[in-house]
């Protein structure tokens, strides 16, 4: 009688103890499964403009970069510029990138914000911090493995484990097995 009560003060706490990250795991599960969609840890945004174009023989990566920028009424210094053709540019900002052709006169504006939430969840379930933040996780993945066990006995007759309970304690279990079968 005693193992039971503390059984069920046990699985209580600890579901109350897990929610905040259980919602941090979901968030960040939905976006990574979608991944090959869309990119959950940022937004990017790519923006087509035309400039005015040069037909000097003699382009150095300063005159091209300076013009581009000069077109674009862009102020932010740059932190690298790469050549990737004879009157091709491409303009590295910390958040942005410019791509131009200055004899096509086609220029193409990169910029990338961050995707607020997603990112910051797929930051923890990725385990990206390492260090204490994996004691974190092990020790969740734990309680959840409690909050499975204990879960099953929580509730007793033909709702609990002996009754409709072991069916779908059947069919959770076969889910990950026939995928697996499948995929593997």
């Amino acid at each position: 009688m005693k193992i039971k009560k503390w059984v069920r003060i046990l699985h209580r706490d600890i579901g109350y103890l897990s929610v905040g990250l259980i919602i941090v795991y979901g968030i960040s599960g939905i976006a990574v499964n979608h991944v090959g969609e869309w990119n959950p840890n940022y937004i990017i945004t790519k923006d087509t403009t035309n400039i005015s174009t040069l037909n000097d023989s003699l382009l150095t990566n300063e005159i091209m970069t300076t013009h581009v920028l000069d077109q674009l009424n862009i102020t932010d210094s740059a932190t690298s510029s790469f050549r990737n053709g004879e009157t091709s540019i491409q303009i590295f900002f910390e958040r942005k990138t410019i791509t131009a052709d200055v004899k096509s006169g086609v220029a193409e504006i990169e910029t990338v914000k961050d995707r607020r939430v997603f990112r910051e969840t797929n930051f923890l379930h990725l385990n990206n911090p390492k260090k204490v933040w994996t004691y974190v996780a092990d020790l969740f993945a734990v309680a959840l493995i409690f909050l499975s066990i204990t879960g099953m006995f929580m509730i007793k007759g033909k709702n609990g484990i002996t009754g409709r309970g072991k069916y779908l304690v059947t069919i959770s279990v076969l889910i990950p097995l026939v995928f697996l079968i499948i995929y593997f």
